[in-house]
C-alpha cells in the first residue's frame, strides 16, 4: 500500500507516524513545502519573547530524525501543485529548482493547514509588517527584534496568537498596542468573561484599541503609522498581523473535492473527502460541532493530532473509527492571567437558537486559608431542563487549566451539570477546596433549574427599566459607601429579615452583592417571604463594573528611546506599623481587613496590604478616596496586589490632609447649541493641552453633543421616540443659538471655521477623547430623554450627580455652559 501525505505538521506528521506503527510494510511519502516538519507551532510566540531560549526545542522532529525512525520518505521543499483523482496521482514541484514530477498513490492524505488572513489594506506589504504562522516567520520576527531593538509594536488582532504575541513582546520590553475590530479580545468568549483581560491590559500599561479596524499603514520616516477607522493614528517600529487564519483549500478546490459551508474541506465521519481514497485532517477541514451539529473548523493542534491517529487506523484496518468532532477547547496565557474556553458560549448558543441558561462562579484556586490562593471566574452554559452542559469559560491566575479540562471532559461525554457536582477531585488545601469551583458551578446551575433563584446577566441588568425595578444592594454599608450602583438601596444581608417592609412587592427585585453569593442567599430569603420576581446579578458588582466600564485602553506609546524606560518599581517604603495579608479573601474580605487594620495604626503611619482578589486593585483606590486616606502605591504582580496606604486625619486641617487638585477643571454642558458646544470643547481642550485634568458632565440637552454619528437603532418607548425625533442626532446636526436661520447659519459657521483653519466640533470632540478628558453622561437625564448608552460616542462614562460632585470637589474651576 502506498500512502502520500501532503503537509508535515501536526495532523500530517501524526498520520505518518501512526501509519508506520500499524503497517511496517507500507510505502509512505510525506511532502512539505517548507524546510521543517513536526514543529511546535504553539510555541513560536514564546521563542520570540525569549521565554523559550533555544530554537531547536521548537523542532520536535527534523526531517532526518523522523524519516530515519519511521522509515518514511520525507520530501521537504516539495509543494504538491495538483491532484488527479482519476489517475490517483499528484504533481509535485521542487521549491528549490522549480522542477515538477508526478507521484502515484493508493491513498492520499491532505493536511495543508491554514494560511494567515491578509486583507487588502493599503500599505500592508510595507517592510517590518509580519505575520506569524511557521518557523520561517518566527525567524524573521526574532531577527528583527534581536537586531534592531525596537521600542514599539502594534499587534493587529486579539485572538489567541495575537494576545500571546502581545504578552511576549511586552516581556521583551517592547511597548505594545493591540488593535481589534471587535468590541473585545478573544471574540469567541462572552463579553463579561473577556472584560477582566481588558482591565489587565490597563494594569500592564499595554494599549488596547477595541472596535477599531486598521484603515491604512503608512511609512513615515523610520516608523509605521497605523491609521485606524476612528481616525486615531498609532506609531510603531513594526507590526504583527494576527487577523486570523483561513483553511488552505486551494489544492482540494482545484481537484474538485467538496468544500463545505464554512470554506473548509468536507469530510465524512471517517475523515474521507468526497473523493474515494482521498482523506483530509487538521485546520483545513470542517466537521459538525458535537453540540450544535453545525459545520465548524477547529484551528487547534489537539484535534489535528487525534484526527491523524484515527485516520491512520481507518486507512489500514477499514472505516471502523469515527471522528466525533471538536468542542473547541482552547487556553491562552495573557500576561499574568490565563483564559480558557470549551464548548459553546452564551453568544454562540443564542446565535444557533439553542435554549440555555448560564451561571457565573467566583472562587479561589485553592483553599483561601492556605497562602497563595488566587481568584478565578467560571461561566457555564447548560440546558435548562436536562442540565446538559453546553460550554464553560474560565479566567484567572492559577488553576484555570485544571478546571477547564474538567469542564471539557464532561461536555465531550455529553455530561450534565449534575456530573459537575459529582466530580471527585484531588483535594488538599494547597491544591483545591473541599467544594471545588466546578462543583460549585454545578450546584449553582441546579439551583437555577429548580427555580430557587433567577440569574440576571450584567447586560440585562444594565438595560432595566428603572421605574419597574427595585435594586437591592445586600453588601455592608462600608462597601456600599465605596462603590455602588446609583439607584440601589442598601440593606445588608444579615438585616434583610428585619427590613422586609422596605422592599416593594409590586416591583421586580434585582439583587447584587460583591460576587453573587450573598445575593443568592438574599434571593432565597425574599422568595420564601412571598417576593416572586427576584433576580440575582450573576457575578455580582465585580462582573457588572468590569463589563460596563470602558474596555479599551487608549495609549499612544512614543517610539523614541528614552533614558529610563524600565517599568517603575514599587517605591521602597518604610511600613512603620504592620503588613496585612488579605490573600485568599474574596470581596469584601480585603476591604474589611484593610478598614480594621487602618484603625490600629497612628496618623501618618503606613500600612501595606496584600490581596489576591482582582477587584481589590480598584477597590483600594475608591476606599482611599471615600475615607480620605492616601494611596501611596499599588501594584499587581502575577495576581498578587500590593497596596501601601498612609493614614490621614480627616477632621483636622493639617499638612497631612489631601489637597484639592489645582490642575482640575470641571464643567457642566447643559446646552446643545453648536456655539456653546464649541466653547465647551475649546476651553476643555485648551485646559487639557496645558496638562490640566478636565471633567465634562453632559446633562439634558447637552447629551445631544456626544451622540454617535453612527449610533445603532435602539428600542425606545413612545416618549423616547418623540424626544429622539425632535432632538439633533449628533454633533454635526446642532443648531446655532442665534442666527441659525433654518440651518443656514450653521452651514455658514462651519464654512467660516474651515476658512480660518478652526477644527470642526467633531474633531474637537475626538481630540478631547484622545487627551483623556473625562466625559460623563448624566444617567438621570438619559432616562428622562430616552437616550441609551449605545447611542453615545465611545469613551463616554455613564454616571450621576455624585460622580460629577466628586470631581468638582477636587476642582478649582467649575463652569456651567
Amino acid at each position: 500500500m502506498k500512502y502520500l501525505i501532503v503537509g508535515g505538521v501536526a495532523g500530517g506528521a501524526t498520520t505518518a507516524a501512526r501509519l508506520r506503527r500499524v503497517d511496517e510494510k507500507a510505502e509512505i511519502i510525506m511532502f512539505e513545502k517548507g524546510p521543517h516538519i513536526s514543529y511546535a507551532n504553539c510555541g513560536l510566540p514564546y521563542y520570540i519573547g525569549g521565554v523559550i531560549k533555544e530554537r531547536e526545542k521548537l523542532l520536535v522532529q527534523t526531517p532526518e530524525s523522523f524519516g530515519s525512525r519511521f522509515n518514511i520518505d520525507i520530501r521537504v521543499f516539495s509543494m504538491v501543485t495538483s491532484i488527479n483523482p482519476d489517475k490517483k496521482e499528484v504533481t509535485v514541484q521542487s521549491m528549490k529548482n522549480g522542477e515538477t514530477y508526478t507521484e502515484t498513490y493508493d491513498k492520499l492524505v491532505l493536511s495543508p493547514g491554514a494560511s494567515p488572513v491578509k486583507p487588502p489594506i493599503p500599505g500592508i506589504d510595507l517592510p517590518n509588517i509580519f505575520t506569524l504562522r511557521n518557523v520561517e516567520d518566527t525567524d524573521k520576527i526574532k531577527s528583527f527584534v534581536d537586531d534592531t531593538t525596537p521600542r514599539t509594536a502594534v499587534v493587529v488582532g486579539a485572538g489567541f496568537i495575537g494576545l500571546e504575541m502581545a504578552e511576549n513582546l511586552h516581556h521583551r520590553g517592547v511597548k505594545v498596542s493591540v488593535v481589534e475590530a471587535a468590541p473585545q479580545v478573544m471574540n469567541m468568549m462572552d463579553s463579561e468573561v473577556a472584560a477582566p483581560l481588558h482591565h489587565h491590559f490597563k494594569e500592564k500599561g499595554v494599549g488596547l484599541f477595541l472596535k477599531d479596524a486598521v484603515k491604512e499603514f503608512k511609512k513615515v520616516g523610520d516608523v509605521i503609522e497605523v491609521v485606524l477607522s476612528s481616525g486615531k493614528i498609532i506609531q510603531a517600529d513594526f507590526i504583527i498581523l494576527s487577523i486570523g487564519v483561513k483553511p488552505d483549500t486551494t489544492l482540494a478546490r482545484e481537484a474538485g473535492l467538496k468544500i463545505g459551508e464554512t470554506g473548509g474541506v468536507w469530510v465524512d465521519e471517517y475523515l474521507q473527502t468526497s473523493v474515494k481514497d482521498v482523506y483530509a485532517v487538521g485546520d483545513s477541514i470542517e466537521f459538525p460541532h458535537p453540540i450544535s451539529g453545525k459545520p465548524t473548523i477547529a484551528f487547534l493542534a489537539g484535534p489535528a493530532n487525534r484526527q491523524g491517529r484515527i485516520l491512520a487506523d481507518n486507512m489500514v484496518y477499514g472505516h471502523n473509527r469515527k471522528y466525533k468532532g471538536s468542542i473547541g477547547t482552547a487556553i491562552a496565557k495573557v500576561f499574568d492571567m490565563t483564559a480558557g474556553i470549551t464548548g459553546m458560549t452564551h453568544r454562540g448558543l443564542k446565535a444557533e437558537g439553542i435554549k440555555h441558561d448560564c451561571t457565573i462562579v467566583h472562587a479561589g484556586s485553592h483553599a483561601g486559608y492556605y497562602p497563595g490562593a488566587m481568584q478565578m471566574m467560571l461561566k457555564i452554559s447548560f440546558d435548562p431542563k436536562s442540565g446538559r452542559l453546553y460550554g464553560g469559560q474560565v479566567i484567572g491566575y492559577k488553576g484555570v487549566d485544571k478546571r477547564l479540562d474538567l469542564l471539557a471532559t464532561v461536555i465531550k461525554n455529553n455530561g450534565t451539570i449534575y456530573d459537575l457536582q459529582e466530580i471527585e477531585h484531588a483535594y488538599a488545601p494547597p491544591f483545591s477546596s473541599a467544594k471545588d469551583p466546578v462543583n460549585q458551578a454545578g450546584y449553582n446551575a441546579e439551583n437555577i433549574i429548580k427555580g430557587l433563584f433567577k440569574p440576571l446577566s450584567p447586560f440585562k441588568f444594565d438595560k432595566r427599566i428603572k421605574k419597574d425595578v427595585f435594586v437591592l444592594d445586600v453588601r455592608t454599608p462600608e462597601e456600599f459607601s465605596i462603590d455602588a450602583i446609583e439607584d440601589a438601596v442598601n440593606i445588608e444581608l444579615d438585616k434583610i429579615r428585619e427590613n422586609l417592609d422596605q422592599i416593594p412587592k409590586d416591583k421586580k427585585i434585582m439583587i447584587y452583592c460583591g460576587v453573587g453569593l450573598r445575593g443568592y442567599v438574599a434571593a432565597r430569603i425574599l422568595k420564601q417571604h412571598g417576593f416572586d420576581e427576584v433576580y440575582n446579578l450573576s457575578g455580582g458588582l465585580k462582573v457588572y463594573k468590569q463589563a460596563m466600564s470602558e474596555q479599551s485602553n487608549i495609549l499612544f506609546h512614543t517610539h523614541i528611546e528614552q533614558k529610563n524606560d524600565e517599568k517603575p518599581s514599587m517605591p521602597k517604603i518604610d511600613v512603620k506599623s504592620m503588613a496585612v495579608d488579605a490573600c485568599g479573601l474574596q470581596c469584601p474580605g480585603p476591604i474589611l481587613k484593610l478598614k480594621e487594620s487602618i484603625d490600629a495604626i497612628e496618623y501618618g503611619e503606613r500600612l501595606e496590604v496584600k490581596a489576591t482578589d482582582p477587584g481589590f486593585f480598584n477597590d483600594v483606590a475608591s476606599w482611599c478616596k471615600v475615607t480620605g486616606h492616601r494611596l501611596v502605591s499599588r501594584e499587581n504582580n502575577a495576581g498578587e496586589i500590593t497596596a501601601v496606604i498612609e493614614k490621614f486625619r480627616k477632621d483636622e486641617n493639617n499638612s497631612t490632609l489631601p489637597k484639592s487638585d489645582a490642575d482640575h477643571k470641571t464643567m457642566v454642558v447643559f446646552s446643545d447649541d453648536m456655539d456653546r458646544a464649541l466653547a465647551s470643547f475649546v476651553i476643555a481642550n485648551g485646559a487639557a493641552s496645558m496638562g490640566k485634568k478636565v471633567t465634562m458632565f453632559f446633562t439634558f440637552w447637552g447629551l445631544n453633543v456626544i451622540k454617535d454619528v453612527n449610533r445603532p437603532k435602539v428600542k425606545k418607548d413612545m416618549m423616547g421616540n418623540m424626544f429622539d425625533k425632535m432632538m439633533p442626532g449628533h454633533a454635526g446636526k446642532l443648531k446655532l443659538s442665534n442666527m441659525n436661520m433654518g440651518g443656514m447659519g450653521r452651514r455658514m459657521m462651519k464654512l467660516r471655521m474651515k476658512d480660518k483653519n478652526v477644527d470642526a466640533l467633531e474633531t474637537m470632540i475626538q481630540q478631547a477623547k484622545e487627551s483623556g478628558i473625562n466625559m460623563i453622561a448624566c444617567q438621570m437625564s438619559m432616562d428622562i430623554m430616552g437616550v441609551q448608552k449605545e447611542e453615545l460616542i465611545e469613551g463616554v462614562n455613564i454616571g450621576g450627580v455624585a460622580n460629577y460632585l466628586e470631581e468638582a470637589e477636587q476642582s478649582n474651576l467649575n463652569l456651567f455652559i
